[in-house]
């Protein structure tokens, strides 16, 4: 995932708009509520939130709630102090379980809002 691509771009800057409105301090809901909101009015994503399916646990379907923008990237939402790789292997997870290859990791709890861009085919 190239650091020019204009959608990520796009992406981390709605994502430094809810930062410097909401700052950090707050739970991570209120930062994915805001960013889906944003997200929207930006039509960096059609709906929100998406839905990944996840099947195979037990030969039942699964689903998980996330933001997915142009309908390609996941976007995974944290407010944490510090980022660790559980975060990281949650979004590799993700991208795994579907379809897409790109996903941001956007941390709201720092004092500036944090990033990093995943591509799955890096990590195979």
């Amino acid at each position: 995932m190239s650091s020019q691509d204009p959608e990520t771009f796009a992406i981390i800057g709605a994502a430094m708009e809810v930062h410097a409105h909401l700052g950090h301090g707050f739970l991570e809901n209120v930062y994915h509520d805001a960013s889906a909101k944003n997200s929207v009015s930006k039509s960096l994503t059609q709906k929100s939130p998406s839905t990944l399916t996840i099947k195979g646990y037990r030969r039942k379907t699964i689903t998980a709630r996330m933001l997915v923008c142009y309908g390609s990237i996941i976007v995974e939402l944290k407010a944490l102090q510090r980022l660790s790789n559980t975060e990281t292997s949650l979004l590799l997870n993700y991208l795994k379980a579907s379809s897409l290859q790109r996903g941001l990791l956007l941390n709201f709890g720092a004092a500036n809002c944090e990033y990093t861009k995943k591509g799955l085919e890096l990590h195979q």
